[in-house]
């Protein structure tokens, strides 16, 4: 199946890493050029790379979901709770997620994760926030960005 190839690959070419570390920014949107060519991202890199692999796969855009959660980590200081990003695949637009993340390679439905909360959700069409009216995709400046420099960089987007 092309999810569980794609999580894979991305899950064992890239290592986790700060964006602080990496570029030397806080909050870096990284292209997948990018992302390979260090071996390295945070959970944005990760969603990224996984998600246009999948487009270029021919995975209809429609079907992915960049998906905001809190997360909760059991360390051995305790449990922790995280901002996280992982990737939503929605065989319907109502449907629970298959969800593609770094922390837990495997692939398992929304409600089977437990540790995860969702915020919001979007996708090229649009943000999806619970109970509200969907808002576009342009709003988010560093979506904005990310594709510009991915077609500054040659990639189809």
């Amino acid at each position: 199946m092309q999810l569980r190839s794609v999580n894979t690959f991305w899950n064992t070419t890239v290592r986790e890493a700060e964006d602080s570390t990496l570029w030397r920014q806080e909050d870096y949107w990284a292209t997948p050029l990018e992302s390979l060519g260090r071996q390295a991202g945070d959970c944005e890199d990760f969603v990224i790379g996984k998600y246009f692999s999948l487009l270029y796969l021919g995975v209809p855009a429609d079907k992915l979901r960049f998906i905001y959660v809190s997360a909760t980590l059991n360390g051995p200081s305790g449990r922790k709770t995280i901002a996280h990003m992982v990737l939503g695949y929605y065989s319907k637009p109502d449907a629970d997620p298959l969800v593609l993340d770094n922390l837990n390679t495997e692939i398992l439905p929304g409600s089977k994760r437990r540790d995860l909360k969702p915020v919001f959700s979007f996708n090229a069409q649009g943000i999806y926030v619970p109970g509200k009216a969907n808002a576009s995709a342009d709003r988010l400046g560093r979506w904005s960005t990310l594709l510009t420099r991915m077609r500054e960089q040659g990639l189809p987007v």
